[in-house]
């Protein structure tokens, strides 16, 4: 019997080696890999999309943009180069949704703390009422990190602009008043290359765990 393995060894270690790489192939085959969706704005509810780009099916990034941050920092797209990230629409005074979105947006932020790919980027509606000062008090009440997540104000067309044709996010307001906003629940993930890969309801924490697992597979894919 011994023999018989001896010299027949070289074909019993590729046999092997061949039911092996066959087992592996067949289990990857069986297994779903998982992968994001990349949302052009005819993809999205017309709802949360301006008519100027409702109906682009491809190619389809988020526009340079220049806003204020708590902190009175100039932010644009240079320092979110790269980068994942989180954007939201709220505004501090808010009683509604906002305080359920801060506060799991806050456990976003712990749990991309360490990572060095990813970033959050909230934008207030109402830039009349949210100045620097509010925006930093703001922050600091709901344990902002500045490294990770800037609180933006700016002109309100360009956040309305930014906010439809960019991240396709958020609904009109009244007609009677140019350039208003319903902010939604949406938090937007967005890829290194400037691409919409996902909405999730803010308000939701399953959701929300939802994107702190998408969050971790783009990093690793990137």
């Amino acid at each position: 019997m011994k023999s018989i393995l001896y010299k027949y060894r070289k074909f019993f270690a590729v046999f092997l080696l061949f039911s092996a790489i066959t087992l592996y192939l067949f289990y990857g085959a069986l297994k779903p890999s998982k992968s994001l969706p990349i949302y052009n704005p005819a993809d999205v509810n017309p709802e949360l999309v301006d008519t100027a780009v409702q109906y682009v099916r491809k190619y389809h990034t988020i526009a340079d943009f220049s806003f204020v941050n708590q902190n009175g920092k100039t932010i644009t797209q240079k320092d979110y180069e790269g980068k994942i990230y989180v954007a939201d629409f709220f505004f501090t005074t808010c009683g509604s949704i906002c305080p359920k979105m801060t506060t799991n947006l806050a456990e976003v932020q712990k749990a991309i703390i360490n990572n060095p790919k990813v970033m959050l980027l909230s934008h207030t509606v109402f830039p009349e009422t949210d100045s620097v000062p509010v925006l930093k008090a703001y922050a600091i009440k709901n344990g902002v990190n500045d490294k990770k997540w800037n609180l933006v104000t700016g002109d309100k067309k360009e956040i309305y602009t930014m906010a439809r044709k960019s991240y396709l996010a958020v609904k009109l307001g009244k007609p009677s008043e140019l350039y208003d906003m319903v902010h939604t629940e949406n938090f937007v993930l967005v890829d290194a290359k400037k691409r919409v890969r996902g909405f999730y309801d803010g308000t939701n924490k399953e959701e929300v765990q939802k994107l702190i697992a998408d969050i971790a597979f783009l990093s690793e894919e990137e």
